[in-house]
């Protein structure tokens, strides 16, 4: 897709990878950026620096990422775009049932609320993309949560199914799998074995994954060796997860 002239929105807008989108989307020729994030005192001050449109935002709640799409339409216009890239993962890891539930409706149903109330739309239209951001440890895993490792893994299951769902209809689909990346999210996070890949910017993720939007690709990675990393799991699970055993040992010291 080309972004030019184009309306968009993004979701986690509010800092890391959904700011630095919605910058480069703007300074990229974007007609204009819808930005939604939870914080709204805070999405204002950012929506304010660089142009965009703040629509503080629940992904969570279906009616509200409705409500998302109809402001969007109505004060920029029709959603060529829609990233949906808001994410969550607290500092100490949980691993409650509350929180179980809380990263499967940020992590997948915030996906299927943005597909629901984007898709129709842009395919009566005529076409468009959806951009789901998952993460690396939805083709691999996080070491140090279950519970963001199997939402991120459905995330991407959500996304192929989208992608075969949506391509007959003219809309695109596409899915970022991000490792490691510097943001307010990554910040202090303990090493699961990814520091080793490269740490890199924001501003250089969304980059590459307009890059990725632009060739239409529908994996995004914003480090190549996940996916070397993707192909070894897949041929040779057994060795693959004993690997990662023995890394998750020497990681942690032998807990």
């Amino acid at each position: 897709m080309d972004i030019t002239g184009k309306t968009a929105i993004v979701t986690g807008a509010g800092s890391g990878i959904g700011f630095a989108l919605s910058k480069a989307l703007i300074a990229g020729g974007a007609k204009g950026v819808a930005m939604a994030d939870l914080n709204a005192e805070n999405l204002k001050i950012k929506a304010s620096e660089i142009g965009g449109l703040a629509v503080p935002t629940d992904v969570s709640d279906e009616a509200a990422v409705i409500a998302l799409v109809d402001k969007a339409e109505a004060e920029i216009g029709p959603v060529d775009l829609f990233i949906s890239n808001a994410g969550i993962s607290p500092k100490p890891v949980r691993d409650d049932n509350e929180h179980w539930d809380q990263q499967f409706r940020v992590h997948v149903m915030g996906h299927v609320f943005a597909a629901r109330a984007a898709a129709p739309r842009m395919a009566a239209r005529g076409g468009g993309k959806l951009v789901n951001v998952a993460s690396a440890a939805g083709m691999l895993m996080q070491m140090n949560s279950a519970v963001y490792t199997a939402t991120k893994h459905a995330a991407l299951g959500l996304a192929e199914w989208l992608a075969v769902e949506w391509k007959p209809k003219g809309v695109s689909v596409s899915v970022v799998c991000p490792l490691r990346v510097s943001t307010p999210m990554t910040d202090g996070m303990p090493d699961s074995g990814t520091v080793r890949d490269g740490v890199i910017s924001a501003d250089d993720a969304a980059g590459t994954i307009l890059e990725g939007i632009a060739d239409d690709r529908f994996m995004i990675l914003t480090h190549p060796t996940a996916g070397m990393y993707w192909a070894k799991k897949a041929a040779d699970p057994e060795r693959w997860i004993d690997g990662m055993s023995k890394l998750k040992q020497k990681i942690s010291g032998g807990d």
